[in-house]
């Protein structure tokens, strides 16, 4: 699953990116896990907090101190291009590791996406009572992965799946590309430009910017003309 080259409580101003709310205690080796709670919207991100604040374990933190926390949680419906900038920054946080709670995977790409942004821990949040809480963070905490035995074996199907079509000489599955980012690199290939291919995709143009900077970032492409290239000599478009 990839991330692409772009990322929960209240949206971080001006970004739509969401940002960690406050919060509180993990006992490890007489330590508390720090812990920064972000959320897709504020009714997500203060129940997350109600659960993990009354454990001893655990120091949300504020704000301002998100940054340095070790745990990075992240709870949303599902991943979206705004999670997706979100996780992706996350992953380049030397002092952080990040699990997500999420509502649901609407496919393998999805799930490939946000394993490849850095998530090493996932939980439903259909499951997400205190203690299984208490337990992804402290997994977390400790260099651990999680993920739910069927979620693990979609994985593996998906991942088998696009192994197979490399494979396969008539596949362009390359670095695979999604639908939508095989068509937004074509239509920056007819020298389209942000807002017109906004207008021509029904999507919003930081949407489109961040599908672009997502698709260069990891491909480790220099700029959209490079990624173009690239997508035509791979015959991804």
């Amino acid at each position: 699953m990839r991330c692409a080259d772009n990322n929960s409580p209240v949206l971080t101003p001006g970004t739509g990116i969401p940002q960690p709310l406050t919060p509180a205690p993990s006992r490890r080796t007489g330590r508390r896990v720090t812990v920064a709670v972000y959320a897709s919207d504020p009714i997500l991100r203060v129940g997350v907090v109600h659960q993990l604040r009354q454990r001893p374990e655990i120091e949300l933190v504020p704000d301002a101190d998100a940054d340095a926390a070790q745990v990075s949680l992240v709870t949303v419906d599902s991943v979206d291009d705004e999670t997706a900038a979100l996780l992706y920054r996350l992953r380049h946080n030397p002092d952080t590791r990040t699990g997500l709670v999420v509502g649901t995977f609407e496919s393998g790409d999805a799930l490939q996406r946000a394993i490849e942004c850095g998530v090493s821990a996932v939980l439903r949040r259909a499951e997400a009572d205190q203690d299984r809480l208490l337990r992804l963070v402290l997994a977390i905490a400790n260099g651990e992965g999680v993920l739910p035995g069927d979620l693990l074996a979609k994985l593996l199907d998906h991942m088998g799946s696009l192994q197979r079509s490399a494979l396969d000489p008539r596949s362009v599955s390359l670095s695979t590309l999604t639908s939508r980012e095989a068509d937004m690199l074509r239509l920056v290939s007819e020298g389209l430009d942000t807002a017109e291919i906004a207008r021509k995709t029904s999507y919003s143009e930081r949407t489109v910017k961040n599908v672009l900077h997502e698709v260069i970032t990891r491909l480790q492409l220099r700029n959209r003309t490079h990624a173009v290239g690239y997508a035509l000599r791979n015959g991804l478009i």
